[in-house]
């Protein structure tokens, strides 16, 4: 485990104040790269400490492993506490993990009581990735956040339901994501190789660089077991030749239409008073720049002229502390839902589950 401090708590004589008994709150986040844990108070929004752990959480036949998750997420917690004075318990935690929608069952079964056993925690969240870059984002407003790296999800709420367009993975979907760009260009160069139409030499002397001979690609690709990320992985190579290669380019404003039209079919309807619709871009496919993000905002402001964007700043692990606050303190806005956002531990005074809409209808 490696630890890193937060935000100072409240200071008396320069003194950093331990926080009292049931006055700490957990914010986890479980994904591809690592299982990252942020310890943080009732009383404030920034965290105390965080820290990483040795490596992500393990996916089977039955789901995300509750066990594996566990045996990391337990003894760095318990690090956490010591190192801030202890304390008598969590007054609330929430676990964000990518695939708990449709691979959290063993989570949602087994992490209820063990954490109230072994950490005293009261009060527990369970959400997917793409509600907890929401709240990081957003926070407790209505608005849609669009999740993009290797794949695509857009997840949208005006506070009584989620919406949700995409996250089909790449064979079904992730239209405009990392996977999709990348594929899309690998196409194009293949097309230069044949001398069929559409193809980019660019593009293909950018395959050859890095895959080595074309008709070797084939060979290369279809084995892996990893192949959304392999193909995710040409997504720069395309964003390198925009700016000189009218396939690239157009390869990178039909994704930025992809992406607007699902950030489009989750985002809430204006209201009488014609509120504005915060849109939050987060993830790593947002950081190829201008290539992406020049045709993206034309397309948004065509789409979605009622549509304010906002800074991709939507770090889940914060965002899962920021719902465990609001837990804690009765003020969760968000709405329930039996995968996206549940609430496991029952009898708490919270609020009815919530809808989710597929594909904004």
């Amino acid at each position: 485990m490696t630890a890193a401090p937060g935000g100072p708590g409240p200071a008396s004589a320069g003194v950093p104040a331990r926080p009292g008994p049931g006055e700490y709150v957990l914010g986890v986040d479980s994904g591809g790269s690592g299982l990252r844990v942020a310890l943080g108070t009732v009383g404030s929004d920034d965290p105390l400490d965080t820290a990483v752990c040795a490596e992500p959480v393990r996916t089977g036949p039955s789901g995300i492993d509750a066990a594996h998750l566990l045996d990391q997420l337990l003894p760095t917690v318990r690090e956490l506490l010591t190192r801030h004075g202890g304390g008598s318990g969590i007054a609330a935690a929430a676990i964000g993990a990518a695939g708990m929608g449709t691979l959290g069952d063993r989570l949602r079964a087994e992490l209820p009581d063990a954490l109230a056993d072994a950490l005293g925690v009261r009060r527990l969240a369970l959400a997917a990735d793409a509600v907890t870059a929401y709240a990081g984002a957003i926070g407790q407003r209505p608005g849609a956040v669009v999740a993009a790296g290797t794949g695509l999800i857009a997840l949208g709420t005006d506070l009584t339901r989620w919406r949700r367009a995409d996250g089909w993975g790449h064979l079904l979907g992730d239209s405009g994501g990392g996977a999709w760009i990348g594929r899309a260009g690998l196409d194009a160069a293949m097309r230069a190789h044949d001398g069929r139409r559409g193809g980019s030499p660019a593009l293909l002397a950018r395959l050859e660089a890095v895959f080595g001979p074309a008709p070797g690609l084939p060979g290369l690709l279809y084995p892996r077991t990893d192949r959304p990320a392999v193909l995710a992985s040409f997504a720069p190579e395309v964003a390198g030749c925009a700016a000189h290669d009218p396939v690239a380019e157009g390869i990178l404003r039909d994704a930025a239409g992809h992406i607007a039209e699902a950030a489009a079919a989750v985002c809430p309807s204006p209201g009488t008073d014609d509120e504005t619709c915060e849109v939050a871009l987060t993830g790593g496919l947002f950081r190829m720049g201008a290539p992406l993000l020049v045709p993206l905002r034309e397309e948004l402001a065509r789409l979605l002229p009622h549509a304010r964007a906002v800074p991709g700043s939507g770090d889940p692990l914060i965002g899962s502390l920021h719902i465990a606050r609001a837990l804690a303190t009765g003020g969760l806005r968000l709405p329930h839902h039996p995968t996206l956002l549940s609430i496991p531990l029952s009898g708490l005074d919270q609020p009815a589950a919530g809808d989710v809409t597929e594909q904004g209808s």
